[in-house]
């Protein structure tokens, strides 16, 4: 059917949008960065070895930490809606992946989705949002973490009113202001539009 390539193509290219802008920095980052927080949490996070045991040279647990939370918002907008099919999932890992341009293996996001959707099961969503937030420390990263999230959101073709819900709570949660995921995605419309 015609309509279906269409929507494949125009989906396809979101996604690449979104993912270059997941690895890029945000528009109110210091000027002469060249990736995002995601990217340089990611490098950590990927040099990690598989069994935990013996931390590689490079290993920097915060930012690990920093990269699995930033990871967990975008997962938990995705699924405000109580629904993360197989589509969406690879769509989600496709996005990762894509950001962090091998800095993280397909098996660590793997193995990081699956504990992510085991946590909100046994979790709900609200107290992952908080959970989210007790790891955030500092004001840049909270606005990444609402950007990143804002930024897959997205994916989807647009942010629903479910979606929005998660963002603000995030928001709140993350101790920003009113206006922060208001600015969060005007950011990314703005960029998505370019």
């Amino acid at each position: 059917m015609p309509g279906n390539n269409d929507m494949t193509v125009s989906n396809s290219s979101l996604i690449g949008k979104v993912a270059r802008q997941l690895s890029r920095p945000p528009a109110y980052a210091e000027s002469g960065l060249k990736d995002s927080i995601l990217v340089a949490a990611a490098s950590s996070y990927g040099s990690r070895s598989p069994d935990d045991m013996t931390q590689p040279t490079g290993f920097d647990p915060e930012a690990a930490r920093l990269f699995e939370a930033i990871v967990e918002s975008a997962f938990l907008v995705a699924n405000a809606d109580g629904e993360f099919d197989e589509t969406e999932r690879a769509a989600f890992q496709h996005v990762v992946l894509s950001a962090c341009d091998g800095r993280v293996g397909e098996r660590q996001i793997a193995a990081l989705l699956e504990d992510l959707a085991e946590q909100v099961a046994e979790d709900g969503l609200d107290k992952r949002v908080q959970m989210v937030a007790r790891g955030i420390q500092r004001e840049d990263h909270a606005r990444e973490v609402l950007r990143v999230a804002s930024l897959v959101a997205h994916v989807s073709g647009g942010v629903s009113d479910v979606e929005r819900s998660v963002l603000e709570r995030l928001g709140s949660a993350l101790g920003l202001d009113g206006s922060a995921t208001a600015s969060a995605l005007d950011e990314v419309q703005a960029a998505l539009s370019e």
